[in-house]
């Protein structure tokens, strides 16, 4: 298994070696180093271009975030020469367009969806937070413990948004370190989805979209219980309601012990792994990680 998920791209290798291999530090580093000279992360970074938004399938500021966030999933150096002149680039010359005031990419819009992993997620991540944006967010967080774009006039929390505002919340304290302001609010929003226990209605038990059950990757704003299992990997809360999307996850690996693409959700920029029903080298990486955080703490 190990073999297949290293016959790869540098940045699903490093990765690998570092989660689950445990190899030495220096070995990780130089593997991560590849990222931004071969394979995936470099071809990316080569979509940027001169215009005012990054080369991609989707037109406008959507390639650009959705350039930032895969270069995140990738971990990409941020210190890396090439990445600090790319993200310069979009520091000082992207804006979200005229329906927003021209407004500097990394300051933000309006809708939290987007502000919390496109803006505030990327910005912690390669070093451009934007406090403006951190605090919208924590005024945005409705009565329920999540965040919906389309509040108001909705007061319902959606599970999408509220997974996009949490990573950007974990990836902010993870750079500049926990408040209680910041460290509240992210938990409030991870009771609202352990109370759903990830895919589940609060009120009648029945799961809210069958889409939440099926893996993707890359998921842009999109909720599945991978990726909320992952979240709180990262974050390091571990809790009994989890469980049950644990199992979900651990009974779709296959008899080799891969799991398959589910969904996809386009513009990737360019094909990295195969179609629906294929196996999938990220899903996979981030499955089993995600199984052996749970399982040590059991």
């Amino acid at each position: 298994m190990y073999d297949w998920l290293l016959d790869s791209d540098p940045s699903i290798r490093w990765q690998v070696m570092r989660d689950l291999l445990e190899e030495p530090a220096d070995v990780v580093a130089r593997e991560r180093a590849r990222i931004a000279t071969e394979g995936w992360g470099a071809r990316l970074l080569d979509l940027q271009g001169d215009g005012e938004h990054w080369s991609g399938v989707t037109p406008g500021w959507a390639s650009t975030q959705n350039a930032l966030t895969l270069l995140g999933d990738m971990g990409i150096d941020p210190e890396d020469e090439r990445v600090r002149q790319a993200i310069a680039r979009v520091r000082d010359h992207y804006t979200w367009g005229p329906h927003f005031g021209n407004s500097p990419f990394f300051e933000g819009e309006t809708e939290p969806c987007i502000n919390g992993r496109g803006v505030l997620a990327a910005g912690a991540y390669f070093g451009e937070v934007s406090e403006r944006v951190l605090q919208r967010l924590l005024s945005e967080q409705l009565p329920d413990g999540g965040w919906n774009c389309e509040a108001p006039p909705s007061v319902v929390s959606s599970f999408h948004t509220t997974i996009n505002v949490l990573e950007g919340l974990l990836e902010y304290e993870l750079a500049k370190g926990a408040t209680p302001a910041v460290s509240e609010a992210r938990r409030r929003g991870e009771e609202y989805l352990l109370e759903r226990r990830l895919f589940r209605s609060r009120t009648t038990g029945d799961v809210v979209d069958p889409q939440f059950t099926e893996l993707a990757f890359p998921n842009w704003w999109h909720y599945d219980v991978l990726r909320a299992l992952d979240y709180f990997r990262r974050a390091n809360v571990r809790d009994a309601r989890l469980a049950e999307a644990i199992e979900l996850v651990r009974g779709k690996a296959d008899a080799e012990g891969r799991w398959a693409r589910e969904r996809i959700y386009g513009d990737a920029h360019f094909e990295m792994e195969g179609g629906v029903g294929q196996p999938s080298r990220w899903i996979t990486l981030r499955a089993l990680r995600v199984l052996r955080w749970y399982d040590a703490g059991r």
